[in-house]
């Protein structure tokens, strides 16, 4: 094999004038694309997409509010053959001063849905936690569905809580 000669600093003016300049336009070409795909990555992933006009909020979020339903539900259910009770203090979370206004209003038909819901639970479900957490879930639903069948935005209820569950 023949010996590829190394050029040393030294060297380098050694270069012709012509190779020189194809080295100066080859390195300039190369800065040029990693500049143009480095601005193209940038804008593509960095830039900011605009949020479609129906996903926009109507209402800026604000803090969480809490609309406590008082005095706290009080059912009795099936559980081990036995008749059972069952003692829940619910509080509503929202972001939306309409959507308080909105609960507190129909406060009736949301008191009675809950009611409906907890007398229908047996005692081997709502005792463990999977079970309370599938009831608050289905009490989110049940406070939605009473949201919008009023008029309102059900997804405005973000959470209900049970801050207070007790079974006899």
């Amino acid at each position: 094999m023949a010996e590829v000669p190394v050029l040393e600093p030294a060297d380098a003016a050694a270069i012709p004038g012509k190779s020189r300049k194809w080295l100066f336009i080859g390195i300039a070409a190369a800065v040029v694309l990693a500049a143009g795909g480095a601005g193209a990555w940038f804008f593509l992933s960095h830039g900011s997409t605009p949020v479609p006009q129906a996903q926009q909020p109507k209402e800026p979020a604000g803090p969480a509010q809490y609309v406590p339903l008082d005095p706290p539900f009080v059912v009795n259910f099936e559980g081990d053959g036995a008749v059972r009770f069952l003692s829940v203090s619910v509080q509503i979370m929202t972001r939306s001063a309409a959507t308080v206004e909105q609960l507190k209003a129909n406060d009736p038909v949301v008191r009675n849905d809950l009611l409906m819901l907890l007398s229908n639970q047996k005692y081997a479900d709502v005792s463990t936690r999977e079970g309370k957490e599938h009831l608050r879930t289905d009490a989110l639903r049940a406070v939605r569905h009473v949201v919008d069948s009023a008029g309102g935005k059900p997804e405005s209820v973000e959470q209900v809580l049970f801050t207070s569950f007790v079974m006899q």
